[in-house]
């Protein structure tokens, strides 16, 4: 038999039987478009996460309170012990060092912001003016918080626009006075909207001097303090001049986590790359069942075609030509399944998409290449016994059967 032959006895046979030929062709498309699907949204919400870190900004030092104590970055690294607490003192210490070009302390807690009868939950942040650089974020009506001592618990606050959308409507928000908890504070300014980031948005936020929300939530203590390097390339001398600052007012002990966003972008990068290629290996069983059933009802295709296997061998095919004629046919199968589960797993990530659109949910080229290529072989692999018990039929029996 020529390839010709082989090729057009192969699809003849596919047509010939198309309530089978389909749902061979639908099991491979599903678990192609499984396996699309579900790396689409893996890898596009790593994408998400290192992108959402991205925009800390590239020469960011993040400063914890308590040791992390397996050197290493992980999700731990934001929950961690507190054995002795970060201050504003702290904080003017670090901004000293050389290689600092500027810092942002955080003092964060929950309270109520109320104007006019109207009454709503808040998340204040108490930090100082660079903040606003550190985290490239902008103003859209009056001003950020003025620049003056860490220790100033000045009467004023930056709100977010979903705040000032839900108390003041179309009214002007710069210059009202408001409360936030028993303090009365003034609105100097009304930060541009910013959407959704990873725990917090700024559109909900209540912005004031970090020694306001000290003297608010009657604390002297930091959440956090962001530290910007000059530039990238000082990043890690810088980290170091930190370090032995907190470690000469720490009495010789570093009992504080230093996080800088390579570590953060790298740590979540390989963690939710894993996971993606975790859940296409899961997704990928199902490719596993598919070839089952492309064995199984191809097993009873060669019963079926007995005769025609028969005639074939008595007109002189060889046993490699039946075999290769049936591995040609699961080929068909298994390709004609994978494209259409390469178009319905784009259909998917779409649909993903659309429902969310800061997912950039894109199958990555690895996991298309990959679904492809496992189904093919997965065909391939399974169409092996059908093709070798149709090889080893006897011709005489064959027709004799027929």
């Amino acid at each position: 038999m020529t390839p010709a032959d082989t090729l057009r006895f192969a699809t003849r046979a596919a047509l010939g039987y198309p309530l089978r030929t389909s749902l061979m062709v639908l099991a491979m498309a599903i678990g192609v478009a499984a396996v699309v699907v579900l790396t689409a949204l893996g890898d596009g919400a790593r994408r998400y996460v290192v992108g959402e870190f991205a925009s800390l900004g590239a020469n960011l030092i993040i400063v914890l309170p308590g040791r992390n104590e397996t050197g290493g970055v992980n999700a731990g690294s934001f929950i961690t012990s507190t054995p002795r607490d970060l201050t504003v003192n702290d904080a003017a210490a670090l901004l000293r060092a050389p290689l600092v070009s500027r810092i942002a302390p955080l003092s964060v807690g929950n309270s109520e912001i109320s104007v006019g009868g109207r009454l709503r939950d808040v998340m204040v942040l108490g930090t100082n003016a660079d903040y606003l650089d550190i985290r490239q974020y902008s103003v859209a009506q009056g001003r950020f918080l003025p620049r003056e001592d860490l220790g100033r618990a000045s009467a004023v606050a930056v709100i977010g626009d979903k705040i000032r959308r839900e108390l003041f409507g179309a009214e002007a928000a710069v210059g009202r006075m408001v409360r936030v908890g028993d303090t009365r504070l003034r609105v100097i300014g009304v930060m541009a909207p910013a959407g959704q980031g990873l725990g917090m948005t700024t559109d909900e936020l209540v912005m004031v001097p970090v020694a306001t929300a000290q003297a608010m939530f009657n604390t002297n203590t930091l959440f956090r303090i962001m530290v910007e390097a000059r530039n990238r390339e000082a990043l890690a001398p810088a980290q170091r001049q930190l370090e032995d600052i907190l470690r000469a007012r720490r009495d010789g002990e570093l009992d504080v986590t230093l996080i800088t966003q390579d570590a953060v972008l790298g740590t979540f990068d390989r963690i939710l790359g894993a996971l993606t290629m975790g859940v296409a290996g899961i997704a990928a069983i199902s490719l596993a069942v598919a070839g089952i059933l492309v064995m199984n009802v191809m097993l009873v295709a060669v019963t079926q075609r007995t005769g025609e296997i028969g005639l074939l061998k008595a007109l002189g095919a060889t046993a490699r030509d039946i075999r290769f004629a049936f591995l040609t046919e699961a080929a068909l199968l298994s390709i004609a399944g994978a494209l259409v589960g390469y178009g319905l797993g784009h259909l998917g990530a779409w649909g993903i998409r659309l429902a969310y659109p800061v997912l950039p949910a894109w199958p990555p080229d690895w996991a298309v290449a990959a679904g492809l290529g496992t189904a093919l072989g997965t065909g391939l692999l399974f169409g092996v016994l059908p093709a070798r018990r149709a090889a080893r039929l006897d011709p005489v029996q064959a027709l004799a059967k027929r």
